[in-house]
């Protein structure tokens, strides 16, 4: 059964955050708020939680394409081929956010990324990522929780999502009601921003 942990943005408490990041270290899954909505997500070089996360969406893991977490913009290099200053530029002015970039890879990703041509990165506004990832030490993976409603395409409200997921996750991070848009993903492989979703985040 999921264990579930009431951590709130404006002052998360120590204890609880380490809890979590025991349990990742240990290739446990969460599912954790951001600045957009509720995320599944696991320890990026546990390949065994990976599999488990690909499971949960129905998908193999060599398919999959799901967003690396960061903190900050400190980690792009171990994961993406050297970018141009402009693009940089460009993350900057845009991160943290309500984004989904997508960047070519490089081949030094994670084992459950390997033959990967891109990425997609995710700095969330939010002050419970940020600091999950800070406190591990490095990305997390994820993909975003979508509702079996066919009006409401994502899940909001954090005790419903813990039912739904309670025997296929470990923790589940009540932070109260989430937001129902979920990241915009833009393509940046070319140098020019491409949206490829529209969502949360305005270019």
């Amino acid at each position: 059964m999921a264990k579930i942990l009431k951590i709130y943005p404006d002052n998360p408490q120590e204890n609880l955050i380490n809890e979590v990041i025991k349990t990742l270290n240990n290739g446990g899954l969460i599912i954790y708020p951001s600045d957009t909505i509720y995320a599944l997500g696991c320890n990026i070089f546990d390949i065994k939680a990976m599999e488990k996360l690909a499971q949960i969406k129905k998908q193999k893991l060599e398919k999959s394409k799901f967003s690396i977490i960061c903190n900050d913009l400190s980690h792009l290099s171990d994961f993406t081929k050297p970018i141009d200053t402009s693009v940089f530029r460009f993350l900057k002015s845009h991160l943290p956010g309500p984004f989904t970039f997508i960047l070519e890879a490089n081949k030094s990703l994670p084992l459950a990324y390997k033959g990967h041509k891109t990425i997609g990165i995710r700095v969330p506004d939010h002050s419970i990522p940020q600091l999950i990832v800070e406190k591990l030490g490095h990305p997390i993976a994820s993909t975003s929780i979508r509702d079996d409603d066919e009006i409401l395409e994502y899940s909001t409200d954090p005790e419903l999502i813990a039912e739904k997921y309670d025997h296929l996750v470990d923790i589940v991070i009540d932070s109260g009601y989430g937001d129902n848009i979920a990241s915009t993903i833009v393509d940046l492989t070319s140098g020019e921003p491409e949206i490829i979703r529209q969502g949360k985040g305005e270019i």
